[in-house]
């Protein structure tokens, strides 16, 4: 059996804390790997590490940091199918969705290999006589990610590249459900030139996360998950006088207006529904059709849905895979079988699915229920799977209102073809990230993703240039100098005397 341990100080170190966790090949259902789960006692020397590490790092240059970084960049893109690999091996995910994955990883690596522009300060002049003030931005230290299954390559390089860049040193806790990624993304790290300590990764579970929460030594603490854990986090690391950027769950909506373009609007539902099998913060879980075209567009849906190749995930037949545990397959189920009970028309129940010759894997199908009630289980919770909720009101004033009653407000999207209409609704949805004719809206990388309510803790969103300013802090510095032609009798600098 395959055995994941810690990467701490440019090598690997075995977990000594005795515990263990099994990662299970989610097409099979068998486990397939033991990862180290580690103790406070392993949590504090990796951050020994890191704070031994950025004594040097801290100081470096900026042409040496983003050196490392441009070469970083091109050993990812060398090995993007071995990562993919992983991801679906641990994951699930179809590979091609592993390869996009990867890729919108290293549109972070890329802003921070132009990190140079970003950490510019301010400088003015002559604010009073002979008074200069410039403004700076410097480095936080030993700062910690806590990253989710769901794309186990993507989040963290959403925070790491950036932290470096910026010159702290950094401490991965990523999931235990499909580890493997994170320790390549640091062997590859340390082989681009990264010096040892800079990037350490921790595996573990909630032993793990509260020492970081605790520890005096780290500064700042980015996550991304659940809602619950995001406040837990957020109230934790704060308490203990932490930075805190917490990225939670969500409900995305997206409104269709009668105007819209309804085999557009079908494709763009049935791709951000049900692509990485749902398990995505982004995914659209809730369609809102406004007016008469509710039967048409979920016909549409359904007729879309059902062509959906659902098989393993190293199979480049299959466009959907299985879901990361068993446990979490049923939790699904119970959403959509329990949805007619609360009032909803189940139009497509896929939690009879079953692979041929994978008979034990986390297989799952693709679900639709409409005329879902605002009230009903499987539209208040954030259910991470495979299932579209649709729901009907009668007026575009009637949507908005429905969808921003929600107490998520991560992303949403509209579809019309009213720019008018676009226009209002991007002003007037209380979200953080909207798409207009784009179902899934996560921004590129030189812009900041992260959502409104109880979808973000913390003032910073994560990347861009909040991402930046997350991993930096300010500072201010007024400088007055004395004219060299007033220095003291009998030092002459050659300065005229001329008054």
């Amino acid at each position: 059996m395959k055995t994941v341990n810690h990467w701490i100080g440019g090598k690997t170190v075995e977990g000594a804390s005795g515990n263990w966790g099994q990662v299970t090949d989610p097409a099979t259902g068998a486990v397939t790997t033991q990862v180290a789960l580690a103790s406070a006692q392993e949590v504090d020397a990796a951050v020994a590490v890191a704070k031994a590490a950025y004594g040097t790092w801290g100081t470096s240059s900026l042409s040496t940091r983003t050196g490392i970084l441009f070469s970083y960049r091109a050993l990812l893109d060398a090995h993007r199918d071995e990562i993919a690999a992983l991801i679906t091996a641990e994951h699930g995910k179809v590979h091609s969705d592993a390869l996009g994955e990867v890729a919108r990883g290293l549109e972070i690596v890329e802003l921070a290999c132009g990190i140079t522009t970003q950490l510019k300060g301010e400088l003015s002049t002559q604010v009073s006589n002979r008074v200069d003030v410039s403004s700076i931005r410097q480095s936080l230290g030993v700062v910690a990610g806590i990253t989710p299954f769901n794309f186990p390559a993507m989040v963290p390089m959403w925070m790491f590249p950036l932290a470096i860049a910026c010159g702290n040193t950094f401490v991965l806790k990523p999931s235990e459900k499909d580890p493997s990624a994170a320790n390549l993304l640091a062997e590859l790290a340390s082989e681009a030139g990264l010096p040892d300590g800079v990037l350490n990764v921790v595996h573990g579970d909630k032993v793990a996360v509260d020492s970081l929460l605790a520890h005096p030594d780290v500064a700042a603490v980015s996550f991304v998950g659940s809602t619950p854990i995001a406040r837990y986090i957020h109230a934790t690391a704060s308490a203990n006088g932490k930075r805190v950027q917490a990225l939670g769950g969500a409900k995305n909506h997206m409104l269709v207006l009668p105007d819209a373009d309804l085999d557009a609007a079908a494709d763009a539902a049935v791709s951000a529904a049900y692509g990485s099998a749902g398990e995505r913060c982004m995914a659209i879980s809730a369609v809102v059709a406004v007016g008469a075209i509710g039967d048409e567009l979920v016909q549409k849906i359904r007729e879309r849905a059902e062509k959906i190749k659902i098989g393993p995930g190293n199979d480049p037949a299959s466009e959907m895979g299985p879901l990361i545990t068993a446990a979490h397959r049923d939790k699904v189920a119970s959403y959509v079988t329990g949805a007619a009970a609360q009032g909803a028309e189940v139009v497509l129940d896929g939690t009879g699915l079953r692979v041929d010759g994978y008979e034990d894997g986390h297989w799952i199908g693709l679900s639709l229920l409409d005329h879902v009630s605002t009230d009903s289980d499987a539209y208040r919770d954030e259910i991470f799977g495979p299932v579209l909720c649709v729901l009907r009101t009668q007026t575009y004033d009637e949507g908005v209102a429905l969808m921003n009653a929600s107490p998520f407000g991560n992303g949403t999207a509209i579809f019309t073809r009213d720019g008018g209409a676009a226009r209002r609704f991007q002003l007037e949805i209380e979200a953080g990230m909207v798409g207009v004719n784009v179902p899934i809206p996560v921004p590129v990388g030189y812009h900041s993703f992260g959502g409104w309510k109880d979808s973000l803790f913390g003032d910073h969103h994560i990347y861009g240039n909040d991402g930046v300013h997350f991993y930096t802090r300010g500072k201010v510095v007024t400088t007055r100098w004395p004219d060299p032609a007033d220095a003291p009798s009998g030092v002459d600098l050659g300065f005229p005397r001329n008054h």
